[in-house]
């Protein structure tokens, strides 16, 4: 969006610059001393860049977001494939077929028999674009994936793991992951049943990977010897379906106005490893300063918010960027890329205006 000068002599962009690599939202004053030679005097230009300010912070600025570590149910964020799917519970069950020497069927009774486990784990969309809001965090009981495959005795050569749902939609994980690394079929969540929007009566939590793989509302278990291709392979997206770091911040929001001291927030997420390190730059990314991490996240498939107080503002506007670096070195890349086929990144900034 352009915000033209009464007397035409000089347009103003008051609307956030895209530099290649970074999401960015800044207001580029530079390009205003390219008017001098049209004989604008500097306290045209100061009035001007004020407008611009003006317009940004009546206009542009939007509220904090109030991030709770654990998502409240009905604030849980939803895509379906088809929509809900309401499931008798009295008639349902899960097969577990294939490539299996003993085929399992399990009803909801035998599944809550079962010993149970709790995990925090934050999911995210695939589809969800740097910074949105399509993740959040829930704290999901059920049972160990992994038991229930070594009872129905895999044969050597299975491959993938097929997951199927009563909505039709289907995908697929690795053997290798459905048995090694903390896969488990949910049936609670944050101490209630699994609601219809949430795959009841029991979905797949596959810490580390994109919804896509968490499959809801199972029907079906099958173990192939190939590699499975599900709904959205077969379109042509990502198999792996393996999350990218990635961070936000919450508070302040875009373009308010703040005071030195004041405090930055947000949440950082790695999907199966961990948060390492959180940094915050108020310089164009020139340098990094570490912020303090809260102390809730004990489970490393769960986000950790992070907070920050800027001690040293001076006034003026400033594009503030964040990024963030898992426990195993992954650093969050600046590269933009949209979701397909392996999801979103790049890095999340704000403009704020210190008073």
């Amino acid at each position: 969006m352009l915000l033209k000068s009464k007397d035409s002599l000089d347009i103003i962009s008051v609307m956030p610059k895209i530099t290649p690599g970074i999401y960015v939202e800044k207001l580029k004053r530079r390009k205003f001393l390219q008017v001098s030679g049209l004989g604008i005097t500097s306290t045209l230009f100061a009035k001007r860049a004020q407008a611009g300010s003006f317009f940004m912070k009546r206009f542009l600025a939007l509220p904090p977001k109030k991030t709770p570590f654990i998502t409240p149910t009905e604030d849980f964020y939803i895509v379906q494939y088809s929509g809900p799917q309401t499931v008798d519970v009295n008639t349902w069950s899960l097969k577990i077929t294939g490539k299996v020497k003993k085929p399992l069927r399990l009803t909801y009774e035998d599944i809550l028999k079962r010993p149970a486990i709790e995990r925090m784990v934050t999911l995210t969309c695939i589809d969800n674009e740097v910074a949105g809001d399509l993740i959040s965090n829930a704290l999901w009981k059920g049972i160990e994936l992994k038991d229930l495959l070594a009872e129905a005795q895999p044969q050597s050569a299975v491959v993938d793991v097929a997951l199927y749902g009563a909505d039709d939609y289907s995908d697929s994980i690795t053997f290798e992951r459905a048995t090694q690394y903390d896969v488990f079929l949910a049936y609670e969540m944050n101490g209630e049943p699994l609601d219809k929007n949430h795959g009841f009566p029991l979905r797949a939590i596959v810490p580390g990977l994109y919804g896509i793989k968490n499959v809801k509302w199972l029907t079906q278990l099958e173990l192939t010897d190939y590699d499975y291709k599900g709904y959205w392979q077969k379109k042509s997206w990502t198999d792996q379906g393996t999350i990218k770091v990635s961070s936000r911040i919450d508070a302040p929001g875009p373009y308010n106005t703040i005071k030195k001291g004041d405090t930055f927030r947000g949440i950082a997420f790695s999907g199966y490893n961990g948060i390492g390190m959180v940094e915050i730059s108020f310089d164009d990314t020139k340098t990094w300063q570490r912020v303090k991490l809260d102390a809730k996240a004990t489970s490393p498939y769960a986000w950790v918010h992070w907070h920050y107080a800027w001690e040293t503002a001076s006034p003026g506007d400033h594009r503030v960027y964040v990024r963030a670096t898992d426990r195993i070195g992954r650093t969050q890349t600046s590269f933009i890329a949209g979701a397909f086929p392996e999801g979103t990144s790049g890095l999340h900034s704000i403009v704020a205006f210190v008073e």
